[in-house]
């Protein structure tokens, strides 16, 4: 199972993922991904679901036409995990 960062491993890992932010409120971090078409959005959601399968680590996300909002956090760990981390730097990879 994975941890919760420590509040340095937290503010080191946030400082690699400039196009996220902490969620207020939560232990967690958000992204909105904006693509050209409906069809550009849903290709990063089923690239990034088998990302995430293969993790067993799932996305808190949603999709609306050419836009996709998505929240990470390790449910098991109480927050932000490692596995949170490097799941935002796979789809920061996904969406080019």
């Amino acid at each position: 199972m994975a941890k919760k960062l420590d509040e340095p491993s937290r503010k080191s890992a946030l400082a690699t993922l400039p196009k996220w932010s902490a969620v207020e409120g939560r232990d967690a971090i958000y992204r909105k991904f904006i693509f050209g078409n409906f069809v550009e959005a849903f290709a990063f959601m089923t690239a990034a679901a088998l990302v995430a399968e293969k993790m067993n680590h799932h996305p808190e996300w949603s999709n609306v036409y050419k836009t996709v909002e998505v929240t990470l956090t390790t449910h098991d760990a109480g927050g932000l995990s490692s596995l949170d981390v490097e799941l935002a730097k796979k789809m920061d990879q996904l969406a080019g």
